[in-house]
């Protein structure tokens, strides 16, 4: 594959990642449902085999557990791909997730994501959320990820789900280094980034990471009215109500209709839609080996100015319920 630079970063990374969210398994506040590590593992390595370079996960992924999955999968591999994580969410005894942004945290939190990925640097290290509450300053939790990179256990700087505000206050906090990406939910259903954040990190030239690129499978035309999702993130999503299900319905088709056409599938030309900004990079969550070998073929595909308008227009026009 191709690679493209991360933000002003030195690292190349492929035009498509791994997403490792759902790798995480069941028995968590935000589990897609039941996964087998063999399965999980064997998808990891056909990722890397069909060329891609990164794999995102975050420590509160499984709580813990996707992070010691990629660290499973890479046993062995004599060319290790980029690995991006994430800090700031956080888990009690019992399991119960909250978040945390003060700088012992986020050191405590680095270490024992190295520990379970068995890494000495972690490529990437992303604040998964600001804090919703603002007990502390976002100034402080930079300055910690500032001596995190000193200290040569992280590698790069990013930020997660930060509107533009945000990262105008993280910037101003580094003293000798920036924020390369920020990684935000974007897809042909989600589109309020387009607004500020997009511009902003286009003219800044921080690359925007696109998790959800499918809409958590509604774009690759699995679901309709009469099919509906059942693991535990998508069963109760506002997203799959009917009303929102018939009114993408003309969408979804005319997505049909171009993967028909051009040899695809509904979840190609989805990512193609977003591969086709500049600055945009999506993450789609991998389950299965031979998702891994159909998303990859992505990178190869690209819209016709035409098709992209189209599936403007229709995205534009949509009135979705989504919370």
């Amino acid at each position: 594959m191709n690679t493209k630079r991360l933000g002003n970063s030195d690292l190349l990374i492929t035009p498509i990642g791994f997403g490792a969210w759902a790798i995480g398994g069941s028995g968590w506040e935000f589990a897609w449902g039941a996964q087998d590590d063999k399965d999980s593992i064997a998808t990891i390595r056909e990722a890397l085999d069909t060329g891609v370079n990164w794999i995102d996960t975050a420590a509160v992924y499984g709580l813990g557990h996707s992070e010691e999955v990629v660290a499973r999968a890479l046993e062995g591999v004599r060319n290790r791909p980029y690995v991006f994580t994430k800090c700031s969410m956080v888990w009690n005894e019992h399991g119960e997730i909250g978040h945390s942004l003060k700088a012992r945290s986020i050191r405590r939190e680095c270490e024992a994501s190295l520990r379970r990925l068995r890494l000495d640097t972690i490529d990437l290290y992303q604040i998964h959320w600001t804090d919703p509450y603002d007990q502390v300053p976002l100034r402080q939790t930079m300055r910690a990820m500032e001596r995190l990179q000193n200290d040569g256990k992280i590698g790069e700087i990013g930020v997660s789900n930060f509107a533009v505000r945000d990262m105008v206050e993280a910037r101003a906090s580094l003293s000798r280094t920036d924020i390369v990406s920020n990684q935000v939910q974007y897809n042909l259903l989600h589109r309020d980034i387009e607004a500020q954040v997009l511009p902003y990190c286009a003219r800044e030239r921080i690359t925007v990471l696109a998790y959800s690129p499918l809409a958590r499978g509604l774009l690759a035309g699995r679901y309709d009215p009469k099919r509906r999702p059942t693991d535990e993130v998508r069963t109760g999503a506002v997203l799959f109500r009917t009303k929102n299900l018939r009114a993408v319905a003309p969408l979804l088709q005319s997505m049909k209709d171009i993967a028909r056409l051009r040899g695809r599938t509904p979840a190609q030309v989805a990512l193609g839609w977003l591969r086709s900004h500049p600055g945009v990079i999506p993450i789609p969550g991998i389950k299965r080996p031979s998702q891994a070998e159909e998303l990859s073929q992505t990178t190869s595909f690209s819209l016709t100015s035409r098709e992209r308008q189209g599936l403007d227009r229709l995205s534009s026009d949509l009135r979705l319920d989504t919370f």
